[in-house]
């Protein structure tokens, strides 16, 4: 009896593992499976291949149809063997049958500037600059000259104290009340600040000093504001060709099955895909046996 019972908990036990067994291996199988998928999702595929021979030369030819989404970088380059010839990148050619539209456009730009002499500010502005907008139009715009104004950007105030002179010959007495007391220069009014006397046969000489303020302004710095203007372009509907063109090296019959084969991704995700198959059926044969199993210990455990 105890050898019997012996053999059933082995048994039990065996089942347990082949159980876990399955349970990896539909794991690893579907791990592989999307491994295989990324993979194959970051490359594009062909629309057309066209193979030539010219002059003892031989061409292949693959044809790539790419929206504007598509990245050619993602285009296959490397060597590869196709039916006895290992392909060597040659060039790829692009032609674009995609639509544009195309408008003008203008962009302001502004600079800070220290003085306004435009020797000075032309240098701080680029002859073209690349935009972008807000609604995907990409273009080179050219600064147009015309367009830069200078203004100051502030200014402060000081003052300063002028002076005049006035002469005043043949006075018949050193009287003050001869003597004005203001004059105008330069369109200010200035006061009697001094006078002067000289005697002389004649008279009286007066020499007169008029003083006053000027206050003047001076800008603290200048903002100048310039147009770039030109046209910008977005796509909006049509394909991009490329064709990757390779020329053909004979490599000799007995490397022409193996060529095609690694070639051919698809034959993997076909092998991945039975092999997740087969897991898990076999994974539901051994849950199956399992509840059996669980049943089975129940009995003999009571």
């Amino acid at each position: 009896m105890c050898k019997s019972n012996n053999e059933q908990l082995k048994q039990v036990q065996a089942r347990i593992w082949r159980l876990r067994l399955a349970s990896v291996l539909a794991f690893a199988s579907l791990a592989l499976l999307l491994m295989a998928q990324t993979a194959l999702a970051a490359g594009l595929y062909p629309a057309e291949i066209r193979e030539t021979d010219e002059g003892g030369k031989h061409r292949l030819e693959k044809v790539y149809m790419l929206s504007a989404a598509d990245n050619p970088d993602n285009i296959p380059t490397e060597e590869f063997e196709r039916e006895g010839y290992r392909y060597t990148l040659m060039d790829i050619v692009q032609q674009d049958y995609s639509e544009s539209d195309v408008k003008e456009y203008s962009e302001t730009v502004t600079i800070n500037s220290k003085t306004k002499d435009m020797a000075s500010i032309m240098p701080q502005l680029a002859a073209t600059q690349e935009v972008e907008t807000e609604d995907g139009y990409t273009g080179t715009l050219t600064l147009d000259t015309a367009s830069i104004k200078v203004e100051a950007a502030g200014y402060t105030s000081s003052s300063r104290t002028v002076t005049a002179s006035r002469t005043y010959p043949n006075l018949s007495d050193a009287d003050t009340s001869y003597i004005p007391k203001s004059v105008t220069e330069n369109g200010r009014t200035l006061q009697l600040a001094d006078i002067q006397w000289q005697e002389s046969a004649n008279g009286y000489t007066a020499n007169a000093t008029y003083t006053g303020s000027a206050t003047s302004k001076s800008a603290t710095g200048y903002t100048v504001t310039a147009n770039y203007v030109g046209q910008v372009a977005k796509t909006i509907s049509g394909n991009i060709i490329y064709t990757a063109v390779f020329s053909g090296t004979p490599t000799g019959a007995g490397s022409a099955a193996l060529a095609a084969n690694s070639d051919n991704l698809g034959w993997l995700l076909a092998l991945l895909l039975v092999a997740v198959t087969g897991g898990m059926v076999y994974g539901g044969r051994i849950l199956i046996r399992k509840r059996k199993a669980k049943q089975e210990w129940r009995e003999y455990t009571k």
